[in-house]
């Protein structure tokens, strides 16, 4: 809050018409980032978009690879219960050589069914989780395939992104310096109403001039009188039609 009124302090040295002025060359500089950033075009987006799909797809491949060693973990499991199993029929079936009766026989004797039924189901439970896990593998390699072209397509994009930026970030630097100096003549109030009517139009001016006794935005016509007042510059001015602000300088005029 201090340093707004501090602003708007220092704000008072200038007149109403050199914070116009600056209002206007502050419209000019934007123009000119926004045509730089038109060079551009979708690049950016583009890249953000490749980058979420890589991201998407390495997600999917780690669910789909943590499954596949969920499985890996109950096969091993499996096959672990077969050897128990198969340890203990050995015992019983030699418990069976020594027995006194019948009973005792008939009873070691559904202990040891009892173990190789267990051993068909760990075989048929490993046959599935492996019918699975050759299911999970083709999905990671298809998610990997697809992952590796969009990785060369982001690293094609991105190079062709950042070889733009180089480029530009000389003129870029000074239209940012440029674009502080003009700020810091204008107060917040115009300077948010600036940046809100810059996000409602289409080509992002939000300042305009007279060209041709019309708005340069709308094109609309503008009464004599009104030009006038615009031409004084004592106060800010909207298009009735638009919404843009209205300026006038000879300069520019010519």
């Amino acid at each position: 809050m201090a340093t707004t009124n501090k602003k708007n302090v220092e704000n008072n040295d200038y007149t109403m018409q050199e914070r116009i002025k600056a209002l206007y060359e502050l419209q000019k500089i934007d123009s000119k980032i926004d045509e730089i950033n038109k060079i551009k075009g979708e690049l950016p987006m583009e890249v953000a978009d490749l980058e979420d799909e890589v991201a998407g797809l390495q997600s999917r491949i780690e669910r789909i690879q943590g499954k596949y060693d969920e499985l890996a973990a109950l096969i091993r499991a499996d096959k672990e219960n077969i050897e128990q199993a198969k340890a203990l029929i050995a015992r019983y079936t030699e418990q069976q050589n020594n027995v006194r009766n019948n009973r005792e026989f008939e009873s070691i004797g559904k202990e040891i069914e009892y173990q190789e039924l267990e051993i068909l189901s760990s075989e048929k439970h490993i046959k599935s989780y492996t019918a699975e896990q050759k299911i999970l593998k083709q999905q990671v390699e298809d998610a990997e395939a697809v992952k590796a072209e969009r990785v060369v397509d982001l690293e094609a994009k991105r190079a062709e992104l950042e070889s733009i930026d180089a480029e530009t970030a000389g003129d870029i630097e000074i239209l940012r310096a440029q674009e502080a100096t003009a700020r810091e003549v204008i107060d917040e109030r115009l300077l948010t109403a600036y940046g809100r009517i810059r996000s409602n139009v289409r080509n992002g001016l939000a300042v305009v001039s007279i060209k041709r006794d019309a708005c340069g935005g709308c094109f609309n016509r503008i009464p004599p009188q009104r030009q006038s007042e615009i031409r004084q510059g004592k106060k800010i001015i909207i298009c009735e039609y638009c919404g843009r602000i209205l300026v006038s300088f000879p300069e520019d005029e010519e």
